[in-house]
């Protein structure tokens, strides 16, 4: 996969945690995934659907780490994943893909967005609606770790 297309994703994913929760996440390095399984206990997923290509993105969170992200950006202070940290894992799904699209679009890529989805429970598949290679791109953050999954088709 193209350093091009994984980059805006990195990129848009710390500014979500920089502006709107006054984090600074500590991003590992990006490594292939092999299998289907979740590496977070609540997923946002999302589709991007291209002219010249389509891919989807998820976003895997631990439960400390999601419950931390409604505490910082809502005030809310719920003690395990509820209706409103799966509402705000979703929104900033949207959103991430959303920076990630802009960026994208100044090199020429345009894509529509599908609506978010969220997954919960611990071990679930994520099934990307393309085929290509996954990418996974490791954070950490005060609260904990959580992973941004890319995957396009090549």
């Amino acid at each position: 996969m193209r350093a091009d297309f994984i980059n805006p994703f990195l990129h848009a994913m710390i500014n979500v945690l920089r502006t709107m929760c006054d984090l600074h996440p500590q991003v590992g390095k990006p490594v292939l995934k092999e299998d289907n399984v979740a590496r977070g206990v609540v997923t946002g997923f999302i589709d991007l659907m291209g002219e010249h290509t389509a891919g989807s993105m998820a976003i895997s969170f631990s439960e400390p780490v999601a419950i931390d992200l409604v505490t910082r950006m809502l005030g809310d202070h719920p003690t395990k994943i509820d209706d409103t940290v799966c509402d705000l894992v979703g929104e900033i799904t949207n959103i991430v893909s959303g920076g990630a699209k802009t960026i994208l679009s100044e090199s020429g890529f345009n894509f529509y967005l599908s609506q978010p989805v969220t997954f919960v429970g611990e071990g679930h598949k994520i099934l990307h609606s393309v085929h290509g290679p996954k990418i996974l791109i490791p954070f950490h953050v005060e609260s904990g770790d959580f992973v941004v999954e890319v995957c396009f088709r090549e």
